[in-house]
């Protein structure tokens, strides 16, 4: 029997479509595409790539830490980016996030992404067995 459970944070941006913010099944969690929106006032932070990047991560930390886990528990992430030039500093503010056991990662440049932000990143996330 499958069973998914759709989670939900008031700590991170509210879905903009029919997409679920992320879905629990078999003990992963799945969390769509986080960009650098602010979940308290829903507007975008603009600056550099630094800034967009740690906004973007704070929204899947929080995410990953109102679900039970935590950034060790991170299995896989995916980037996107809107300029590849910006990889660099994009890494720098990533590596922060992720200094011990950095999980799997993919890297790709994408013609647009939305609201024509810098980055965006999803995430594959181990939960806690008693979650």
């Amino acid at each position: 029997m499958i069973h998914k459970r759709i989670f939900m944070t008031e700590n991170a941006p509210a879905p903009v479509g029919p997409y679920s913010q992320a879905v629990i099944h078999n003990g992963l969690i799945y969390i769509s595409g986080q960009i650098p929106l602010d979940p308290q006032s829903g507007e975008l932070v603009r600056g550099t790539i630094e800034d967009e990047t740690e906004a973007a991560l704070n929204n899947l930390r929080s995410i990953i830490e109102d679900a039970g886990s935590t950034l060790e528990d991170v299995l896989r992430v995916s980037c996107f980016l809107a300029d590849m030039e910006d990889f660099p500093r994009f890494n720098a503010v990533y590596a922060r996030y992720f200094s011990n056991n950095p999980p799997a990662r993919s890297t790709i440049q994408a013609a647009k992404l939305p609201l024509d932000v810098q980055v965006e990143l999803d995430a594959i996330v181990a939960l806690p067995q008693n979650v």
